[in-house]
């Protein structure tokens, strides 16, 4: 049996209407393709309380931001294992890698792939470095430093024997603090002796021990240690106790204060300093994604938990969020 035209006339119709209904309703492509940001955090080495704590901060970005954030790293603080997991989120095509760099200089050639993929890059603790959209600072580096000799000082006397320690001779902030340190000794502390060169240990509690032993035997007059990095204070600390040396030998530096707060309280360790690395984690990611939303930043540009910078200087971001640590405070922290 044939349809006859007016009989055609309604299926057709019906069918058109059909095709319209679905193509109104159909999800844009637009809209499928559109994912959160991705944005990488990569630490010097994971498993450690400075970077577990950073992490937290990166967690609540992620949360509040709405984004996929999360942090990463190598297994140990390696220059050549950080460059290949960064090597890996750029192969992986993350919009923005946030970076703590073992070794600012290993990092650039990455950097500069990155830049070539349009991936945003921000660094940390990294003054000096290149190949970056921004790197931000918590403390003013130079007053840092110096903040931590003339805390020394208050316990040892201007003319006294000391040492530095620093995560290795490579991460750029402890370097930068250390060399601080050393040009104020030559303005305002002229009796202040360093024994030895500056000493890479002190992302290992443990290795920052034994080389405190080993100071304290071959320099029997040593009077203090300024340890720059978050395990090197503890471990510093820890052979003080053993040896019987509190009150005489005096420990300042960079610390967690959940993780140092024994040390603090019977005096091994003199005095702590840090801010928050949950808080710095939390400002990485919020600036990657003001960059990733093509927004400015300025020194009016409030950042959650960090406030207003301080000053911004080129790619050079300095806030000022240092905190000190002693045995009457260091338990109204929370981290």
């Amino acid at each position: 049996m044939r349809l006859s035209p007016v009989s055609k006339t309604p299926i057709v119709s019906l069918l058109f209407f059909l095709l319209i209904l679905s193509i109104a309703f159909a999800a844009p492509t637009g809209e499928k393709e559109k994912k959160p940001y991705e944005i990488a955090v990569v630490v010097k080495l994971v498993g450690i309380p400075w970077f577990n704590t950073m992490e937290r901060g990166v967690k609540d970005a992620a949360k509040q931001l709405g984004v996929n954030a999360y942090q990463t790293g190598p297994p140990q603080a390696d220059e050549a294992q950080q460059v290949k997991v960064v090597e890996d989120l750029i192969a992986k095509g993350v919009k923005a890698i946030c970076v703590v760099p073992n070794d600012a200089k290993s990092l650039e050639p990455a950097f500069k792939k990155a830049h070539e993929k349009g991936i945003v890059v921000i660094t940390h603790e990294s003054p000096n470095q290149k190949e970056h959209d921004y790197n931000l600072e918590l403390i003013d580096n130079k007053k840092f430093g110096e903040y931590h000799l003339d805390k020394l000082v208050e316990k040892t006397g201007p003319n006294a024997e000391y040492a530095i320690f620093v995560g290795s001779l490579t991460v750029p902030a402890h370097n930068i603090w250390a060399d601080s340190v050393l040009a104020y000794a030559k303005v305002k502390y002229h009796g202040m002796k360093l024994v030895t060169d500056r000493i890479p240990c002190s992302e290992d509690q443990e290795l920052s021990r034994q080389k405190t032993l080993e100071l304290i035997k071959a320099y029997p007059n040593l009077k203090g240690i300024i340890g720059f990095g978050s395990l090197g204070p503890p471990g510093a600390a820890q052979a003080v106790r053993e040896k019987g040396l509190i009150g005489k030998v005096f420990v300042v530096g960079t610390v967690i204060p959940s993780h140092a707060a024994q040390y603090l309280k019977d005096g091994s360790l003199t005095l702590g300093t840090l801010w928050n690395p949950a808080d710095a984690g939390f400002a990485m990611v919020y600036v990657a994604k003001m960059m990733l939303d093509g927004q400015k930043i300025t020194t009016d540009t409030n950042i959650p938990r960090v406030g207003k910078p301080l000053k911004i200087e080129g790619k050079f971001i300095t806030f000022d969020a240092a905190n000190t640590f002693t045995a009457e405070n260091v338990d109204k922290f929370d981290f």
